[in-house]
């Protein structure tokens, strides 16, 4: 079974956690800005926050990987992403039912190979 990894994170923790990823084998991943906000509705532990909500920068990080690595990627995604302080991210995993590589009609799990 194939799952997708879906994280958010702090933009300035990409190169590092990049690297860290490809050491653990990670072959492809896909990078996409975006603004949301959690619990804390954008505002950090030292704000008080309005009645307004702020959208933060954040990155998403999708990342397709056979079920055997899912513990060690979020592992690495989990160190390396750790800022130490609220809304350092979050980490989704859902279940893939296939992948199919467009250049050569390979599907499954040697898709992503």
């Amino acid at each position: 079974m194939l799952r997708k990894i879906e994280g958010f994170i702090q933009p300035f923790k990409l190169e590092e956690l990049k690297d860290a990823l490809i050491k653990v084998g990670v072959e492809g991943m896909s990078v996409l800005p975006c603004k949301g906000f959690g619990r804390q509705l954008g505002y950090g532990a030292e704000e008080t926050p309005s009645s307004s909500v702020k959208f933060l920068d954040k990155l998403k990080l999708e990342i397709v990987v056979e079920e055997e690595h899912v513990e060690e990627v979020i592992e690495v995604i989990k160190r390396m992403a750790r800022t130490g302080t609220i809304g350092a991210g979050k980490i989704f995993v859902i279940p893939v039912e296939d992948a199919i590589r467009i250049s050569t009609q390979e599907v499954g799990r040697s898709a992503i190979r």
